[in-house]
């Protein structure tokens, strides 16, 4: 019985699979913890609940990754563009910090988007050269040091507290979740942006202002890497140097697992998701296993250049 006999779309398969994974991964976790330590503690509703909190920022930084990868471009500043806005944030304090740190994502995305959409420097390029500036600007703003500043009070609420037993960190996530969903299916900028991600030049010549949604799609990943910066902050009670470093590559394996076309165009938000989930657990199994951090990036390395081979070879069997 194939999926197609099911009624199983091209994209709906991707998502089953990664689902399938999940489960292999619950299981192969709670054998070995039972083994080695007498409990299963990945089928506990507590321990759950508590990768989910964590999970939320990488899920926020996903988010918007997704939306640059669907119109086939790529965001190389989000590890800075989320310490950036982090450290602006608990530099400023009080009723401002939010709105600041949102601010320095939204702008950088608008560079970015520029950059990309106007002068047409390959967006690998530009945005890593952007997150190489704004590594230097945060460097400069600090003397190099740790910055000795802390989390006001709502960010701490909005991302280390509970309400009624629920991670607040998870609401913020429900609610970029439900906005980005709307965006990509309810709107008219998603309908374009699955436009450009198949072909720019056909959208454009249908009447799409294709520069103009680049740079949309740009700042909506950093105002995304932005609130996942926030967040983080709160959770750690402050800001410091390199905190978005380990949500590049985990970001981009979270979209391609969930089953985005990396050579953008086709994708689910609902992948998204349980990519995400599919990382944090495959994370933390990782952990109680005692595997360094280089094991790991090489995991999401090879995932991203597995599923990149997949599609390349996909595409070119339909053409």
């Amino acid at each position: 019985m194939t999926a197609a006999s099911l009624g199983l779309s091209r994209d709906d398969r991707p998502i089953l699979i990664a689902a399938l994974f999940i489960f292999v991964i619950l299981v192969a976790g709670t054998v070995y913890t039972f083994a080695r330590f007498g409990n299963a503690p990945l089928l506990s509703p507590t321990y759950l609940l508590q990768q989910l909190q964590i999970g939320a920022f990488l899920g926020i930084v996903s988010a918007g990754m997704m939306i640059v990868i669907l119109i086939a471009q790529i965001d190389l500043s989000v590890p800075w563009t989320l310490a950036a806005a982090a450290m602006m944030a608990t530099s400023v304090g009080g009723p401002w910090a939010i709105p600041v740190g949102l601010g320095v994502g939204l702008l950088v995305g608008l560079v970015n988007g520029i950059g990309v959409a106007y002068l047409r420097v390959p967006s690998m390029i530009f945005t890593l050269g952007v997150n190489a500036v704004m590594r230097g600007l945060m460097v400069a703003h600090t003397g190099g040091y740790a910055p000795q500043t802390t989390a006001t009070d709502l960010m701490r609420t909005l991302a280390a507290e509970r309400t009624l037993g629920i991670p607040n960190a998870l609401f913020v996530w429900v609610a970029v979740s439900v906005v980005v969903a709307i965006i990509l299916r309810r709107v008219r900028l998603g309908r374009y942006i699955y436009a450009i991600g198949n072909k720019e030049a056909a959208a454009y010549l249908a009447g799409v202002d294709t520069r103009r949604v680049t740079v949309v799609c740009f700042m909506l990943c950093g105002l995304a890497a932005a609130l996942a910066g926030v967040l983080l902050a709160g959770y750690s009670t402050k800001a410091y140097q390199g905190m978005g470093d380990a949500y590049l590559l985990p970001s981009i394996a979270a979209v391609v697992i969930g089953g985005t076309n990396i050579l953008g165009g086709r994708g689910r938000y609902l992948g998204t998701l349980i990519g995400v989930v599919l990382i944090v657990l495959l994370n933390s199994v990782l952990s109680i296993m005692e595997m360094p951090e280089a094991g790991r990036q090489v995991i999401y390395g090879l995932v991203i250049i597995s599923m990149l081979l997949v599609y390349g070879r996909g595409e070119r069997v339909t053409s």
